[in-house]
């Protein structure tokens, strides 16, 4: 892996100077499901059993979305439904088993026809932030492959691996915000665990599925993967938190909010939702769409008790 500084300054030109055509689905009223997260801090106890950061839908919205709510413990057969639904599903930060919880049995069910949609020529995105990741990783390997990475409310540049320039993710973002999320504190970092290269090149499922976009490395000096992007599926996760930049505010965290850090905020997003506007996945009417969006519920504020401004609870 190499720094972006340490790409030859022809190749970060020349990537900067293609002409391209961006082909984006004909779909302008994308719908993206999060899946809700179980409560784990006790505070939280007496809004609700699941919740959604409304940091997230903000996130997603922010791109010219909408969201619903992928609720846990429903039927194999409400899920396939909501699949053929929506435009495409993120997974959230969080903390659960990643092998045994009702949010990773949730999360394999949509991974899994996601799978079988792409190899039919349905394109159907995926985007797992922090937890997310990790459950990707998972998922692929059929294994909890997670090392000790304490990079625990710190904010870091990303060490870029050459193959940004061929990648889907980054191979169209400017040269200048490349220059700057390798130079400047601008990824959010809340984790004590990482997928390290080592542990990833040494699964020869992970390292045929994914490539490695960047990494990081922890307080304590180990090696992380920060970003990474299927090789021929529209799946994508990052050990880092984007959504931070513009939607959550504590003083107590290190929430980056410098012009570009919310340049890659929403760049990340802009990116995501138009990966869902390729998938042309509908509800049958009108009331179905209506009754599934986030809109009917309400949002509380918990700035005073969490991290997020306000939570969705369910």
């Amino acid at each position: 892996m190499s720094p972006l500084q340490a790409v030859p300054l022809y190749l970060i030109l020349l990537a900067s100077a293609l002409l391209y055509i961006e082909v984006l689905g004909k779909n302008d009223r994308p719908i993206i499901g999060i899946i809700t997260q179980e409560v784990s801090d006790e505070v939280f106890f007496q809004y609700g059993k699941t919740y959604i950061a409304d940091s997230y839908v903000k996130f997603l919205e922010s791109a010219g979305c909408r969201v619903v709510p992928i609720r846990l413990n429903l039927t194999e057969e409400e899920y396939l439904h909501l699949f053929h639904s929506i435009n495409g599903v993120l997974l959230p930060g969080g903390a659960v088993s990643l092998l045994t919880s009702s949010f990773s049995r949730t999360a394999e069910i949509f991974y899994k026809l996601a799978i079988q949609a792409n190899s039919d020529g349905i394109y159907f995105p995926i985007w797992g932030t922090c937890m997310g990741f990790q459950i990707l990783t998972a998922m692929t390997s059929g294994e909890d492959l997670l090392s000790k990475t304490s990079a625990d409310n710190i904010s870091l540049p990303l060490i870029l691996a050459e193959d940004i320039f061929s990648s889907r993710m980054f191979r169209h973002a400017p040269t200048e915000l490349l220059h700057a999320v390798t130079q400047e504190n601008i990824t959010a970092n809340f984790h004590h665990f990482g997928i390290t290269p080592e542990v990833f090149q040494a699964n020869k499922k992970l390292s045929t599925f994914y490539r490695i976009l960047s990494t990081n490395r922890d307080q304590n000096g180990v090696e992380f993967i920060s970003t990474m992007e299927a090789r021929d599926y529209p799946i994508y996760g990052v050990q880092w938190h984007p959504e931070v930049n513009r939607f959550q505010w504590s003083s107590d965290y290190a929430y980056p909010h410098s012009v570009n850090a919310v340049w890659i905020s929403q760049y990340i997003a802009n990116f995501f939702v138009n990966e869902a506007r390729k998938n042309t996945n509908h509800f049958s009417n009108t009331k179905e769409e209506e009754s599934a969006l986030i809109y009917r519920w309400p949002t509380t504020y918990t700035a005073n008790i969490s991290g997020y401004e306000q939570v969705y609870f369910f």
